[in-house]
């Protein structure tokens, strides 16, 4: 019988930014600690972490940095080890991987204000079973335009769409990466999508693994309060 790859026992949070899309209520908390039920949203990924054997995790931290860190502390109560990598600017969402020490073969990455119950475990597998320098984990969303839509040939209407819904498949902000892909990462600012574009332009074209559970991006007001209430239902769905 073929074994399974060895999933991955290393995660690195994304808890840097300052939230600008929740202004003017991460200037009070930032948003890995905004709360979905009666807990941060980043505590629910360090206990999704954990259940699924990821006990080495890093918060890459700058935003309110000192605040995170007294919140967490070094993971003793969630039976993981934390510790900190804080940039004292920004440096999008990719460049700040290549501060961290102590990085593992293969690693996951995540947005520390997502809501999901994405199979962690089988995802990080999944990267390793490919053999990929960076595999996304990626959604189906529908989006609708709060616009009508105008289709025009030579100066007339052919059609006219009121407000339609959209479908994309989107990235989740949760990544598996092999460390090589660091040498891809340059001493700047960088960001994921400059980073996949990359990978593109070398021939080390990333994977996807699709999802079709749930997924809730808490950085947008709407999903956030979907989250909460969602969570507040159902919490045994995301800390089963």
């Amino acid at each position: 019988m073929r074994s399974k790859p060895n999933a991955i026992k290393q995660a690195v949070i994304l808890a840097g930014g300052e939230g600008r899309r929740l202004l003017p209520y991460t200037k009070v908390l930032p948003k890995p600690l905004w709360p979905v039920g009666d807990i941060p949203i980043v505590e629910v990924l360090i206990k999704q972490l954990a259940r699924a054997g990821i006990k080495d995790i890093i918060m890459a931290v700058g935003y309110q940095a000192e605040l995170i860190k007294t919140v967490l502390g070094n993971g003793k109560q969630y039976n993981v080890r934390i510790r900190y990598s804080e940039e004292k600017k920004p440096l999008g969402t990719a460049a700040p991987l290549k501060k961290i020490n102590r990085l593992d073969a293969n690693f996951l990455v995540l947005n520390g204000d997502l809501l999901t119950d994405l199979p962690f475990r089988d995802f990080t597998r999944s990267h390793v079973r490919n053999n990929s320098l960076a595999t996304v984990a990626v959604f189906d969303r529908a989006v609708k335009l709060d616009f009508g839509i105008v289709v025009t040939f030579e100066n007339k209407i052919e059609e006219y769409l009121e407000k339609p819904v959209q479908k994309h498949m989107v990235s989740m902000g949760v990544y598996a990466f092999s460390k090589a892909v660091l040498k891809y990462i340059p001493d700047r600012r960088f960001d994921f999508p400059d980073l996949v574009d990359k990978l593109i332009e070398v021939g080390q074209n990333p994977s996807v693994y699709r999802f079709k559970g749930r997924w809730l991006d808490i950085g947008r007001p709407d999903d956030w309060e979907r989250a909460d209430r969602l969570f507040r239902r159902r919490p045994q769905v995301f800390l089963k």
